[in-house]
């Protein structure tokens, strides 16, 4: 009994060492968690699919007001008369246990499309191209945590709904120009998809001025090169921006990392001053400051194992939110704003004096 009673306190105190250690990320499991649709995948009709010919089915359109418009300080939105289009796929924010993917009629799942992604990541891409933004079928948060059980499925409907978006957009919006492909979180693991069934190998590859599947641990197999200096065309990049001692969650090795402070694939790390700015839209603002402003200088980055590791970030209007402290996930476009939207125009310009 005393032996069994030692075991028993040896495992405990391990489960609370863990527990202390993992906090954030198992308050965010149990959050996802509690977020299971009460049906199987299987068992449950899929919400109606989008018709993309109705503008609504759009979360931004470059000839239309909404939040991808947005641009901080006294940077201009060049939309009406960009060369170049970019195609942008949301992450999630269908944050329901309602269903495995979002009907496009959710309103809150829309409001925090438009207010917090659009204003914060596509709107990043309005100095060098149309901004093009499809609402789809989102997988719910809980996806990623079933597969290959239901979340597999939900996570299969929500590209199809990604691939057809991007068929309407090449049939009726393109009109033959170059374009850039974006996204983030889960948007950016329907762009892996869409960069492995579309543009390797196709004549599509010939228009493509990059990739940015930011936000998502992806391994390259999707056959696009990762870019290896700022003004590389035809090729990926992406980042998972994380503290030194954020935990990882995700599997496996071989992960990509391009540091978006030097878009350079290496290790090298890049100094705070070399951050031409931060952009925050819609979190509140610790000091009292105008969402929107440029804080230059506030993030370092450096590749390390697949990771894209911010030893710190000098502002205190990035909080940790959602994942757990030192998890930068929601701000792997907001810490590097200006750097980002600046390398769209230099890929836009070298793809475009080279063609």
């Amino acid at each position: 009994m005393k032996k069994f009673l030692i075991i028993t306190g040896v495992i405990a105190a391990v489960l609370l060492v863990l527990g202390i250690v993992f906090r954030d990320m198992l308050q965010f499991a149990v959050m996802a968690y509690t977020l299971k649709p009460g049906t199987e995948f299987a068992e449950t009709t899929p919400p109606s699919a989008p018709d993309y010919a109705n503008a609504e089915h759009w979360a931004a359109l470059p000839d239309r007001d909404d939040k991808a418009d947005v641009t901080p300080g006294e940077v201009v939105d060049n939309q009406a008369t960009a060369a170049v289009d970019v195609f942008f796929i949301h992450p999630t924010t269908y944050y329901s246990g309602d269903g495995w993917n979002q009907p496009l009629d959710n309103a809150q799942a829309n409001a925090i499309t438009d207010d917090g992604v659009l204003r914060n990541q596509a709107s990043v891409f309005n100095s060098c191209c149309r901004v093009y933004a499809p609402r789809y079928r989102q997988a719910t948060l809980y996806s990623f945590f079933d597969q290959p059980g239901g979340g597999k499925g939900a996570l299969e409907l929500a590209y199809s709904d990604v691939e057809d978006s991007f068929d309407y957009y090449l049939q009726h919006y393109n009109r033959n120009r170059p374009f850039i492909l974006a996204a983030h979180s889960q948007g950016a693991l329907h762009l892996d998809t869409l960069l492995r069934n579309r543009i390797n190998g196709s004549l599509l590859a010939q228009r493509m001025i990059a990739a940015y599947p930011i936000g998502y641990y992806l391994d390259g197999s999707n056959g696009i090169p990762v870019c290896t200096s700022p003004v590389d065309t035809g090729c990926q990049v992406t980042w998972n921006s994380l503290a030194p001692d954020a935990p990882v969650m995700a599997k496996g090795t071989g992960h990509i990392c391009v540091n978006p402070l030097t878009w350079l694939n290496d290790d090298s790390r890049a100094d705070f001053d070399l951050n031409k700015g931060a952009v925050s839209f819609d979190f509140a603002m610790a000091d009292s400051q105008q969402p929107g402003k440029v804080e230059s200088g506030i993030a370092d980055a450096q590749c390390k194992d697949g990771r894209l590791i911010v030893s710190e970030i000098r502002s205190p209007n990035y909080p940790s939110i959602m994942f757990g402290e030192g998890n930068y996930h929601v701000y792997d476009y907001s810490l590097f704003h200006m750097n980002i939207r600046e390398n769209a125009q230099m890929r836009t310009q070298a793809y475009l004096s080279a063609n």
